[in-house]
Parts: structure tokens; C-alpha cells; sequence
């Protein structure tokens, strides 16, 4: 290649890029080799069409027009030619400059031998490898084994054998178990589970095989919600290791993905405690296992099981190599396992901040769209952030609709999709664990879904999806906002999106209550021949420039495209479909009679007619074989769809030239002459006879006019396009691609622009697009067919586009919309003038479609800022027509905090050196000036000058209402009765109380509340913004943070903090962490200078409760110093071992025996408070109350009042 010379040819399409207001912009110019006739498709050999040049090719010729491309406004020096705009719908046609004009402009010029060197190192840097071997096979563990244990004492308990019997008898029926590859069982050695899980604990567990029903009974009893059974051990062994099993397997390579059909479940199971059915955490173990013995050193865990795994979450939540997904029934702390650690503002510590996710659902009935939309506002573009190497599945199936825990109405359907989502992670290694779920039918049906997924079969349609519920969108705005600080990916755009007025849309969802369907509905699964369709005929080479050979769009786009599918064998994998012409009656769906008879005549005409009949029209050729060809790629399109409808293949794609969706209805345009994917899809509606829902996808660079023109007035046919626009200037101009360009009348939001304004968007930013908007939109539009109108010039690459996606991109983007319509999608192409990156881009789409994972995708670097303002632009303007957009703001909405308003006084300092000022803030709090949540660390402390702390003195009559609306979540009971509130106040009357209770009762009779400093005031949620009648007024998010940044910090206590590392700082009690979900705020009354405290809400209970061990004989000693530093102040006991230990604010040594003891509950001796290390919040439960009132004793004298 590098003897041949290579030369600059222009061409109408390309060269300018405005000539509106006078203003001429030269476009990029295309480089080919010397001029050659167009080949036969037999006689291509792959390599002998030189790959055109990149938009960032280096040469002098270019430099200018490529500045210009940057600086749109700044016109070159040289320019007197101005390109006519693009025919738009009704206007008149124009003519295009002459091509002698463009040849003379245009004058041919030899490359430099660097220049060269340039092009040919950039395409060899593609990263376009796709013949790697596919692995196949999803395989399963199922094991009778696994029942040979239950309930001996309560033969109705829901985690039962009869459940695997279900599972089995719906696998049989639907022929699952012959189409699996089986593996055997194999126990979990005991090195294997203490990867997470202590020695004591599992010989603690292994012990039970002796016991008899009453000792484990009384064993069971200790822990929260669990049976012991003699066989459960070795059943729970038995599981754990069919998890381990499929890990080897998977990552073996023998395995592409697998699922474990096990019991009992294993997602509660901790460090040292049975909870909730689980004894022994087995994806936990299974990641842990990856890590170690095969070296992986990314894993995903997802956990969509109805209840919170808090034991998988406890062991990853330092953990940076782990990221954590759960999404669960929360209801404000009311649904088990009422932990604060469940909610969104748990977000992990120290190196592993970010790395837990949690989505809280405040409600239940909540549907697949609420979960979709979770997956795909959060999970995802984190996911491709994380970039795991394996994916492991909490697969709990609690939360279909008539499961008795979980009370939601998500469907098998549902789970299928999710399931579906999550194979395009880790290049498809992918394992899903069975956890709950105790419906037996929704069970089974459930399994059975997620189990046709990973075998590759076609999502179901989903029968109501709609969009996320208001309580959804809340909540995963909460999460986002949470999360923002840590992922790049998840940055929203710099530019304010105001509210639309939707009032009478917000009325009409409040009225929708749960969506109730009567019955889970019938999946069926189609049997197909084949897979994927293919069309092509060798005969659509025929339509060639007479007059340019160099000219783009060449005849070898599509011979090189097919060559590349038959080298990879892909086209061996495909139905190959006949092609045929379109029918007059099928082109006049979309075209004129007129124009279909202009273009017919152009057959007949002589050069210098065609010559003239393509210059009337915008960048376009025409030679005497066009008309036939634009009718064949038309037929052969519509033969493929009539494959797709009628059940003969799943999906396709049409290899066809030339392309179509600049086409209008009665002219040409941009190389295109009838409308491929328009006439394609009025097609599958003729045929199916009614008006069949169709999203059109268009993901070519550049905008497909015609293809809006024809169905803007039409609901029936969502059109979305991601084009550039860069402001009107690119091709084809003029505001037609605008985002605001919405649809006309009942087709009024069915037209979806992302107008790029400028070059180098890639994968990052069309993944963006699609999990923000594309996505979104697509599953409430629901449709019944997607048509991709797939050009690939936006291909890295390619000399029109100017942009870098990837072929492994390209695969993604596939993936991801074969979830739609029931997998029948049809990828049709259009643009794409690299042959090299549209032959490795086509291959990477079709190779997904027949069913192979996604490449592994690496972004290099998150979605350029203008790429997410595009985005949001579209957003914003689609936000009235499509709720799914419509993410709910936290600093506007209520209910976003359950912070409960009390009347307490915050603990008092603890040491004279400490009085002065207060402790540093931990955890996230919002940033003043954009809402966000930024993390602590980042805030800078205030010096003494800047802020004056006054004593406010609050008076309340007994009369006055504390409660503050947050949602459902109201006050828990406290009482008062002291004037000034002791220091042992803090652990409140909450005995025998839920999170779920609504009263008050708050007896404060004429108590005056002195501000003292609090000594924790850390969150990233947000305080109550409308309190009822009667309330003590809360402060806005805004003033809050304001006052936040200007706390004045002890000198003293600075300086000891400065001497403990950042990751322990993260860290809760002595060592701070408390979310403002148990810190109350209290502020006085009045408008300037409210000042705030704080006390705290413990937890009621705590399922690490059963490490509280006796007192010692000798009892408690409250002036004991810390054993390892011999302090004096701010010491804890531990309530497992009773060691002493100093406070953070010392040493830290409490810290430091907890992680080596992993001992969880702590006492104050300051103030008589108990913290929880694992639940990282304090606790107030009976279980406690006999060590604190033998500190009490010990400290005061005399009892600690109301200790009953």
C-alpha cells in the first residue's frame, strides 16, 4: 500500500459544511487510492481498498478545514463555493453546484510520505480482533441432595424443598434441563468458606449435625429468622460449592454462563451470623474464590432478591474489587431487614466507598419498568465504569407479583430482561445463584425466564411496561445523587434543566395505584429454524459514480462487509434470504408516483441526462443501474421483514446499497433514492395488518431527514436519531435534526433527535445516550419491531463522521435494543465509508444478534461534557411526552430523608479540649452551590473568624407538633421530661418500638433546649423540606450546607484527627459515619441565623445482637483507661469481650480491635450509647440494657431510669 499513491478527492456529500449567511464552510475531504473500476464482489480480496483517511489525519490541506470544524463561527480564508442546502419535506428542489466545480476546487494532491505513515499506523491501531472463539453453553447445577432438609418444628415455613420441586417440574416441561450443560455438585471445603465466613463460626455450623430438634431449636432461636436442620450444613456446604463449581467452569472456558439452582439461600449469611435462611453467603464466597483462584481481580454482584443482602454487602463494603448492587423493598426501614445500612445513602467506606449501591423501593407493587429503569439509570453505566470481569447474581425471585414476602409486581418477563441486560457485562460471564423466593409457581415461572435468557432465546415482550413509578424515580434519584461523586459516568450535564409544567401528567400518576395484572402472564418461546436472516445480492453493485470512482459510497462497501462475514463464518451462521425488488405498490407506501416514475426513467437516460439529474438533486449520482439497485435494496429489505414477522428467523441484517434515509417522499438526497427502512417498515405494518408499533433506530452519522419527514405526524413509528448537527452546519443542515424537532400532531414527541455538536463522540457517549434516553423511551414505547437504519460512519475511523465508535461499541449498542419488540430487530445499512470499519463494525453486530456476548468494551475515558448536554437538551424537550424521562429532583421532592425531627439535646463534648469546636464531617453532604453530593474530605474547615457561635434556646409547649413530613416515615416514640436533657437522654424510650410506627408522643413540659455543639453531622441525604402545621420549621438543603461549611473546627480535635488515616475516618462511632437518617436536626425558630443540633435515633434492633456476651463478674469499670494507650477519655468497652478501648478521637484503638476481633458492639462510657460496627449506626435494644445500667451503676450511683 505504500507504494500506491494516494490522492484527495472531494465530493458533494462532504466538502462544505455551511453556505448559510454567506459563510462557506470547506468539510472534510475524502482520501482514496488512484482511481479504479468497480470490482466484482467474487474478485475482492480482503486489503485491496485502501481504508480511507481519518478525520485527524495529518495534512496540510486539511489542517484548516479541520480548525473550521472546531470553530464553526470563524470562516476560511478561502472559500467561494457554497453548497445548497439539503431538500427538505415541501420545499422546492434546488440545484447542487456543479462536480466540475468541486474537481476544480478539490484539485488532487499527493500525500506526504509522514502523512501516509500517519493514516496507515491509526488503522492499524483499530482494535477491530473479533475472531476470537466464542464460547457456548450455559450450564446448571441441580442437585436433589439440596432437599434433604426442613423446618423439623414448622412444616408451613416458606423456605422449603417443595420449592426445587417446583423449579424442576417447570424446567422439564419446557425441555431447559436437555438444553443445559449439568454439572455435578461439589461441596464447599472449609478453606473456601473462610474466605468470608470465621473458623469458629463454621465449626459452630458444622456442629449441628449432631444436635437433636430442641438443641437446634434453641440454637435457630439466637439468630433472626432461621431453622436448623441436622442435614443443613451439609446442604449449605453442598450450595455454596455448586456456585463454585460454575465458577470454575466459567471461567474454565468451559461454560459461557450458568446458573445454580440451590438451597438454602445465602445472601443474609455474615462474617459470623446465620440470618434470614442463609447460613453460608455463597456468591460472597464464589467472588472471594474467583479472586483468589483464578485471578480475577473485578467482580459484579447483583442482588435483585426482595430483601436486602446485608451479608453481602458487609463483606464488600471496603472492599474497592467488589461492587455491590442491590435493589430491594426498603420501605423506609419498615420491611426486614430494617437496617439504615439497606438505604441509598449506604454507599461503603473507606476504599470501598462507591462501591455499594443500593436501591430502596418505599413501596411495594413496584413493576418491571421500575426495574428496568434502575438497571439502566444506574446499574449499567456503572457497570461499564467498573468494567467487571465476572458477574455473579443474587437471584432471590421474591419480587414477582404474587411471591408472599415480597408483595411486588414484577414478571418473569421481567426478570428475563434484566437478565438480558446483564449479559453484556464481563463478555457475557455471567452466573446466577438462587436465593428466595417463595411463591412456587412465580417461582418456577421466574427461573425459568432468566434461564431461557442465558441460553440465548428472545426476551418476551413485556405486557405493560409503562414507565418507573413516581416513588421509583425518586429513589433512584437519591441513589444517583449519592453515587455521582464516585462514578465519572454518572456526571450529569453543567447545564440547569428547568421544570416543565406537567401538573395535569403529575395529577393523573398520583391516581395510579400498584399495577395489579390478574394472573403472571403465559410466556411463550418461539422454535426457530434459524437465528439471524441475511440479505445481499452482488447485483446492488451496479449503482457506481460514472464520473468519480473515489466517490464514497462504492460499490465494495457491501462486497467487503460480506467477504468479512464469511472469513469470520458468520455468514455460514445465517439464513441467507433471497432478494427481490420492491413492488411500485410497496414504494408508493413511502414515495410518490411521481417520483418513483422520475427516477424509473433515469434507465433510459444517456451520461450527460444523468449527469444533469443527479446535479438536481443534493449529492447524489446517478448511472443507468440506480433505479433497479435502489429497488432491490428496497425488496431485500422488505423480504427480510417478512422473514422476521413470520417466525422464520429472530432477526437480520440487510447488506444493501444504496443507502436510504436521507430519501424523501419525492426526492433524493445524500447518495439515498428510496427510503429503505420507511418502505420496510409501512411493509410489516401492511402485513400484519394493523399499525404494528416500530422504533426506528438511526444511528448514522448523519441525520436521517426523509426518514423524519415520512413518519413525523405518525405515532405508530418512534423514530430516534443520533446524528452530528454541530449547530445546523453538518450535513444534511438546517434545523430538521434539532432536538427540539419533536413530531407534528398525534406524532407529537415520536420524533427523537440527539443532535451531537461536534466530533469525536464514541462508545461512552452513545452509551450514555442510550441507557439515559435511548433506552428509556424504547421500553415505554413498547414496540413490536425495531428497524436499525445502521450506518456506520460515526465508525472510529471513518473520513465523513469524524467520530471514534468501535465496533465492540457497535455490538453493545445491538445487544442492548435485542431486548425490544421480542428480539426482532432488523439492522439495515445506510452510511459508513471506511471499509474496513464498517465491514468489522457490521461483523461485531451480526455476531450479536446470532446470539454470541458482547466483546469486553473498555471506555477510555467518560462521555464528553457537549455529549451529555446534547442528551439532556433531549431530555428536556421529551420530558412532557415520555414519564420515563422524567427523573424526579431530590431538592424538590419530599419524603427523600427519613430524618425524624425530635426534641433531644446533642451529646455534649467530651473533653474541655474539644468544646470549642466541633467534629469534622463525614460520610457526604450536599455542595451549596449545585445540590450535589460531594464527599466530606473535599470540604474545607472554616477558621475560627469566619462563623460566631451563638446559644439559642428553643421553647416548645407541650402542645406543639415535631413531626416533620418525610414521606410515610413520622416521629418514633421519645420521651422528655427533664429541663435540661442529660447526656443519657440519648438512648431514648424506643423499647418495643418499630420504624414503622406514626405517633408521637413527645412530653416535652416546658424543657429548654440549649444548643451545644454536635459532635457528628454526617449524610448525603437531605433534611425534611415541608413540615406539617405546627412543626419546628426545618432548613433548606441549601442553608443547611451553607452553615455546614462554616462550623468552626477544636483545634484539639483537629490535630488528633489529622493523625488517622482517611479510609478509618470513613468509618462510624467513635469513628463517626452516622447518617443524618439517625442524626435529628433541630434548629430555633426565625429567619437569619438559625443555628442547628443534633441527637440521634438508634436502631431498634440489630441482628448482631447475639455477640453480646454476659458482663464479667467484676462488672464494669467506667474510668478504666484504654488498654492499649492508657487514655483517660472518650473510652468504649467492647460487648463481646469487654475489652477498653479509646475512641477515634484519640487513638482509634476501638477501631483497631474491632477489625481484628470483628466483634460488632461497642458501649460508650461517655455517654452510655451502643454503636454497631456491621450496621455502622447506634442501637437501643432490650438485650442491651443490662450493660449500660451496670455502667449507669457505676458512672452516677443509681440506675439508669426508664431502663425497663
Amino acid at each position: 500500500m505504500r507504494s500506491k499513491a494516494l490522492f484527495v478527492r472531494p465530493h458533494a456529500k462532504l466538502p462544505f459544511l455551511s453556505s448559510r449567511g454567506g459563510v462557506t464552510l470547506l468539510r472534510g475531504a475524502v482520501l482514496q487510492q488512484a482511481p479504479q473500476a468497480p470490482a466484482a464482489p467474487q474478485n475482492l480480496v480482503r486489503g485491496e481498498v485502501s481504508p480511507t483517511m481519518t478525520s485527524t489525519g495529518q495534512n496540510s490541506t486539511t489542517t484548516r478545514q479541520r480548525r473550521s470544524r472546531h470553530n464553526l463561527r470563524s470562516p476560511p480564508q478561502d472559500s467561494s463555493v457554497t453548497l445548497k442546502r439539503g431538500t427538505s419535506k415541501g420545499a422546492e428542489l434546488r440545484s447542487s453546484p456543479k462536480l466540475a466545480e468541486f474537481k476544480k476546487k478539490g484539485r488532487m494532491k499527493k500525500l506526504s510520505q509522514a502523512a501516509e505513515q500517519d493514516l496507515i499506523v491509526e488503522l492499524q491501531g483499530l482494535d477491530l480482533n473479533l475472531e476470537a472463539k466464542t464460547l457456548s453453553g450455559t450450564g446448571l447445577v441441580f442437585d436433589e441432595q439440596l432437599n434433604e432438609f426442613h423446618c423439623l418444628w414448622d412444616d408451613s415455613f416458606p423456605e422449603c424443598p417443595e420449592r426445587l420441586h417446583a423449579i424442576k417440574e417447570q424446567l422439564i416441561q419446557e425441555g431447559l434441563l436437555d438444553r443445559c450443560v449439568s454439572f455435578q455438585a461439589r461441596f464447599a471445603e472449609k478453606e473456601e468458606l473462610m474466605l468470608v465466613h470465621s473458623l469458629e463460626y463454621i465449626d459452630l455450623m458444622e456442629t449441628t449435625q449432631y444436635m437433636n430438634e430442641g438443641e437446634l431449636r434453641i440454637l435457630a432461636d439466637t439468630y433472626d429468622s432461621v431453622y436448623l436442620h441436622p442435614n443443613s450444613y451439609t446442604c449449605a456446604c453442598l450450595a455454596s460449592g455448586s456456585v463454585l463449581r460454575l465458577v470454575d467452569a466459567v471461567l474454565g472456558a468451559e461454560i459461557r454462563n450458568g446458573m445454580a439452582i440451590i438451597r438454602p439461600p445465602g445472601h443474609h449469611a455474615q462474617h459470623s451470623l446465620m440470618d434470614g435462611y442463609c447460613m453460608f453467603n455463597h456468591v460472597a464466597v464464589a467472588a472471594r474464590y474467583a479472586q483468589q483462584k483464578h485471578g480475577i481481580q473485578r467482580v459484579l454482584i447483583v442482588d435483585w432478591d426482595v430483601h436486602h443482602g446485608q451479608g453481602t454487602q458487609f463483606t464488600f463494603d471496603q472492599d474497592p474489587s467488589v461492587l455491590y448492587f442491590s435493589i430491594h423493598r426498603y420501605e423506609q426501614g419498615r420491611f426486614w431487614p430494617h437496617l439504615k445500612a439497606s438505604n441509598w445513602s449506604t454507599t461503603g467506606f473507606g476504599q470501598g466507598q462507591g462501591y455499594t449501591i443500593n436501591v430502596p423501593w418505599n413501596k411495594v407493587g413496584m413493576r418491571d419498568a421500575d426495574y428496568i429503569a434502575a438497571f439502566l439509570q444506574v446499574l449499567l453505566p456503572v457497570a461499564f465504569e467498573f468494567q467487571p470481569q465476572l458477574v455473579l447474581v443474587a437471584a432471590g425471585f421474591d419480587a414477582l407479583q404474587g411471591d408472599p414476602k415480597g408483595e411486588m409486581a414484577a414478571t418473569p418477563a421481567g426478570f428475563a430482561q434484566l437478565t438480558h441486560l446483564l449479559m453484556g457485562l464481563a463478555g457475557g460471564r455471567l452466573i446466577l445463584s438462587l436465593e428466595g423466593g417463595y411463591n412456587l409457581h412465580s417461582l418456577a415461572e421466574g427461573v425459568s425466564a432468566s434461564l431461557h435468557t442465558l441460553l440465548g432465546d428472545p426476551c418476551p415482550m413485556l405486557e405493560s411496561p409503562g414507565a418507573p413509578c413516581p416513588s421509583a424515580q425518586l429513589s433512584l434519584s437519591c441513589v444517583l445523587e449519592a453515587l455521582e461523586p464516585f462514578w465519572e459516568i454518572l456526571v450529569r450535564s453543567g447545564e440547569t434543566l428547568e421544570e416543565d409544567n406537567m401538573e395535569g401528567d403529575n395529577a393523573e400518576e398520583e391516581e395510579e395505584g400498584p399495577w395489579q395484572p390478574p394472573a403472571l402472564p403465559i410466556l411463550t418461546w418461539p422454535v426457530l429454524q434459524a437465528r439471524t436472516g441475511l440479505v445481499y445480492d452482488q447485483q446492488m453493485m451496479g449503482h457506481y459514480n460514472l464520473w468519480d470512482n473515489h466517490h464514497p459510497e462504492m460499490p465494495q462497501r457491501i462486497s467487503q462487509i460480506m467477504c468479512r462475514l464469511e472469513e469470520l463464518g458468520l455468514a455460514e451462521r445465517c439464513f441467507l434470504l433471497p432478494a427481490r425488488p420492491a413492488t411500485d405498490a410497496e414504494l408508493l407506501t413511502c414515495h410518490s408516483a411521481e417520483y418513483v416514475g422520475r427516477l424509473r426513467a433515469t434507465e433510459k437516460m444517456k451520461t450527460r441526462e444523468l449527469h444533469c439529474e443527479g446535479a438536481s438533486f443534493d449529492s447524489i449520482y446517478i448511472c443507468p443501474s440506480t433505479f433497479a439497485c435502489a429497488k432491490l435494496a428496497t425488496g431485500a429489505t422488505c423480504c427480510l421483514v417478512e422473514a422476521v414477522l413470520a417466525g422464520e428467523v429472530l432477526n437480520g441484517v440487510a447488506v444493501v446499497r444504496p443507502p436510504g434515509h436521507h430519501a424523501e417522499q419525492d426526492a433524493a438526497c445524500g447518495f439515498c433514492f428510496f427510503n429503505t427502512v420507511a418502505v420496510a417498515a409501512r411493509h410489516a405494518q401492511a402485513i400484519s395488518g394493523h399499525a404494528l408499533r416500530i422504533l426506528i433506530v438511526d444511528w448514522d452519522i448523519h441525520h436521517g431527514n426523509g426518514t423524519q419527514h415520512i413518519f413525523e405526524e405518525d405515532p405508530s413509528i418512534l423514530y430516534i436519531s443520533l446524528h452530528r448537527y454541530d449547530h445546523g452546519t453538518f450535513f444534511p443542515m438546517g434545523n430538521e435534526g434539532a432536538s427540539n424537532q419533536v413530531g407534528w400532531a398525534a406524532g407529537a414527541g415520536f420524533t427523537v433527535n440527539v443532535a451531537w455538536n461536534g466530533p469525536r463522540m464514541g462508545d461512552a457517549e452513545y452509551l450514555a445516550a442510550w441507557h439515559r434516553l435511548v433506552l428509556p423511551i424504547a421500553y415505554e414505547f413498547n414496540p413490536e419491531l425495531v428497524l436499525v437504519s445502521a450506518g456506520f460512519d460515526a465508525a472510529r475511523g471513518d473520513p465523513l463522521g469524524g467520530c471514534q465508535v468501535s465496533p465492540e461499541g457497535y455490538a453493545h449498542l445491538t445487544h442492548l435494543l435485542m431486548g425490544l419488540a421480542g428480539g426482532h430487530i432488523i439492522l439495515i445499512l445506510e452510511g459508513g465509508y471506511n471499509l474496513t470499519s464498517i465491514s468489522e463494525s457490521m461483523a461485531a453486530c451480526t455476531r450479536t444478534l446470532l446470539g454470541d456476548p458482547p466483546p469486553l468494551l473498555t471506555l477510555p475515558r467518560p462521555p464528553l461534557s457537549g455529549a451529555l448536554a446534547s442528551v439532556a437538551e433531549t431530555i428536556q424537550v421529551h420530558r412532557r411526552y415520555w414519564r420515563s424521562l422524567r427523573v424526579t429532583k431530590v431538592e424538590d421532592k419530599e419524603g427523600s430523608s427519613s430524618s425524624k425531627l425530635i426534641t433531644k439535646e446533642a451529646r455534649q463534648p467530651t473533653s474541655p479540649g474539644s468544646a470549642e469546636g466541633l467534629t469534622t464531617l463525614e460520610g457526604n453532604i450536599l455542595d451549596a452551590s449545585t445540590g450535589k453530593a460531594i464527599s466530606a474530605s473535599s470540604v474545607q474547615e472554616s477558621t475560627p473568624t469566619q462563623v460566631k457561635s451563638e446559644t439559642v434556646v428553643v421553647e416548645l409547649t407541650q402542645n406543639q407538633s415535631s413531626e416533620a413530613v418525610t414521606g410515610e416515615v413520622t416521629l418514633d416514640q421519645t420521651t422528655s421530661k427533664a429541663a435540661t436533657l442529660d447526656q443519657t437522654t440519648l438512648e431514648a424510650a424506643t423499647e418495643g418500638s418499630t420504624p414503622n410506627q406514626t405517633t408521637s408522643e413527645e412530653a416535652v413540659e416546658g424543657a429548654e433546649l440549649t444548643q451545644t455543639h454536635p459532635t457528628s453531622c454526617a449524610d448525603n441525604q437531605i433534611p425534611p423540606s415541608s413540615p406539617v402545621p405546627g412543626a419546628i420549621p426545618p432548613i433548606s438543603p441549601r442553608k443547611l450546607t451553607g452553615i455546614l461549611r462554616t462550623l468552626e473546627l477544636g483545634k484539639a480535635q483537629e490535630a488528633a484527627e489529622s493523625q488517622i488515616p482517611e479510609d478509618e475516618r470513613l468509618l462510624g462511632e467513635a469513628v463517626g459515619g452516622q447518617d443524618m437518617d439517625d442524626l435529628v436536626m433541630m434548629q430555633a425558630f426565625g429567619d437569619t441565623d438559625q443555628a442547628l443540633f443534633y441527637a440521634v435515633t438508634p436502631l431498634p434492633w440489630c441482628p448482631h445482637l447475639v455477640a453480646v456476651c454476659p458482663i464479667p463478674e467484676a462488672g464494669l469499670d467506667v474510668t478504666q483507661p484504654c488498654q492499649d494507650c492508657g487514655a483517660l477519655e472518650e473510652n468504649w468497652v467492647c460487648l463481646s469481650c469487654y475489652e477498653v478501648y479509646c475512641s477515634r478521637y484519640i487513638s482509634a484503638h476501638m477501631l483497631q480491635h474491632h477489625e481484628g476481633s470483628g466483634h460488632p458492639l461497642v458501649l460508650s462510657y461517655v455517654d452510655l450509647s451502643t454503636w454497631c460496627y456491621q450496621c455502622q449506626a447506634y442501637v437501643h435494644h432490650q438485650a442491651l440494657l443490662d450493660a449500660k445500667n451496670v455502667a449507669h451503676q457505676n458512672k452516677f450511683g443509681e440506675d439508669m431510669p426508664h431502663s425497663h
